[in-house]
């Protein structure tokens, strides 16, 4: 019979702790352990949540880095066609007027590259079941695609049909409190929920939110790259855009495949 090892890719936002838990409890099969990739660049918020959790798993959180994604980000590299970024992130360019957005290869690069590392080098011989916290009202960010020949990717949430807002009562009624959202202070996937949320909640992350846009934006001016690159669709400095309550929520539910903080 064939070994199977389950792991859980831990984005430690409301989802995937929910699952996290849901483990805890016997809900869903144990897991040799839930892989957790940082950044560097969380808020303050996530990085106490995901201290929090791991108090209450018996199983292990391991946490992996590639590094602090900021400063690769604004990194000018060299080639003969001149300075290049990389990783790129998902930024939105004003080009004269003419928009444009950036290519996104933060997330293989710093989130899902290094959960697969991990899980090749604790899986031995065993065939895995990678399981991954998206629920039903984000389904589309579910792929059948396996990341590695011996990796299915499995989605209990959406084979138990619950909701964010299912996972969310969940929590309430086993008497924990809210996971804030998981992504990088300075993700462009952000509504204008999240940055009111980090302004006025987190006024720190926000202000570094500011800096690094300011500070990417002086990197790709030294690239062959055309353009202003912004955080917000607006196209405008992060310190000057007037959020908006309720306006863009998921609006990248296209591109964001939901592994940075499900």
């Amino acid at each position: 019979m064939t070994e199977i090892k389950r792991f859980h890719s831990l984005g430690a936002g409301v989802q995937s702790s929910r699952l996290a838990l849901g483990i805890e409890h016997g809900e869903f099969p144990m897991v040799e352990a839930a892989i957790f990739a940082d950044t560097g660049d969380e808020p303050a918020s996530v990085y106490r949540w995901l201290d929090f959790l791991e108090s209450k798993l018996s199983y292990p959180v391991v946490r992996v880095s590639t590094g602090r994604l900021s400063l690769a980000a604004k990194s000018v590299r060299v080639s003969k066609k001149g300075g290049y970024l990389k990783p790129t992130l998902p930024v939105f360019f004003d080009r004269n007027g003419k928009w444009g957005k950036g290519a996104r290869h933060c997330t293989l690069d710093y989130k899902i590259a290094p959960i697969l590392r991990a899980i090749t080098n604790m899986r031995g011989n065993a065939e895995v079941e990678q399981y991954i916290g998206i629920s039903i009202d984000e389904a589309d960010r579910a792929t059948t695609a396996r990341p590695k020949p011996f990796i299915k990717n499995v989605y209990p949430l959406i084979e138990r049909n619950e909701s964010r807002a299912d996972c969310d009562a969940w929590m309430v009624a086993h008497g924990y409190p809210m996971a804030p959202r998981s992504a990088c202070r300075y993700c462009p996937f952000h509504s204008d929920d999240e940055w009111l949320r980090l302004k006025t909640q987190e006024p720190a992350e926000f202000e570094a939110a500011v800096q690094f846009e300011r500070e990417y934006q002086v990197a790709v001016s030294k690239t062959r790259l055309d353009g202003v690159p912004f955080l917000h669709d607006s196209r405008r400095p992060l310190d000057t855009v007037e959020f908006v309550a309720g306006k863009g929520k998921n609006k990248f539910s296209n591109e964001c495949r939901g592994m940075c903080g499900v």
